[in-house]
């Protein structure tokens, strides 16, 4: 199902300027609900993250540690994995190159706290991290934020599966 929602504003030029915000809403009984992988130490957090996401319908694996994390990802698949740069005791990178090792695609959000290492966000985002976002935001704009990257990654991997399709059919 397509919806939309069309406004208008006057620009500063005195002109009319159409705005037009499209959404894309999936039917409930026509896709799985996005699993979510949480690497954090802090049991707390992940406990809570994982809670709040189940919630939304988003089943999750909270895991404590980067080794555990990655032989799950070995043998199971999830839609977005977020890892919490400070809690990996400088292994987070480590950690995020052998996550692109296993899916190349699968996007990996780093969760950040006030104050965090510019350099150590630097070296994430080369490593292969998607994106990352403070974990001091408020749960809801977490939420927006963690459902944009999944948006986003479902939309590529849709496109690349209908480009298969198109050039298989050539």
């Amino acid at each position: 199902m397509l919806s939309g929602l069309f406004y208008w504003c006057l620009g500063k030029t005195g002109r009319v300027v159409a705005i037009v915000t499209i959404e894309f809403i999936e039917m409930q009984g026509n896709y799985l609900a996005a699993e979510f992988l949480l690497v954090d130490t802090d049991p707390k957090v992940s406990e809570f993250l994982a809670a709040y996401l189940s919630e939304r319908g988003h089943p999750c694996n909270a895991s404590p540690e980067a080794d555990k994390a990655l032989n799950w990802l070995g043998q199971n698949r999830c839609e977005v994995v977020v890892v919490d740069l400070k809690s990996q005791n400088g292994t987070a990178t480590t950690l995020i190159a052998s996550v692109r090792a296993i899916d190349s695609r699968l996007p990996i959000v780093v969760f950040t706290e006030k104050g965090c290492n510019e350099v150590q966000v630097r070296a994430a985002m080369r490593a292969g991290a998607s994106g990352y976002v403070s974990k001091n935001l408020p749960t809801e704009q977490l939420y927006c934020v963690l459902a944009r990257v999944l948006a986003t990654a479902r939309y590529n991997a849709r496109r690349v599966r209908l480009q298969r399709e198109l050039l298989g059919a050539a």
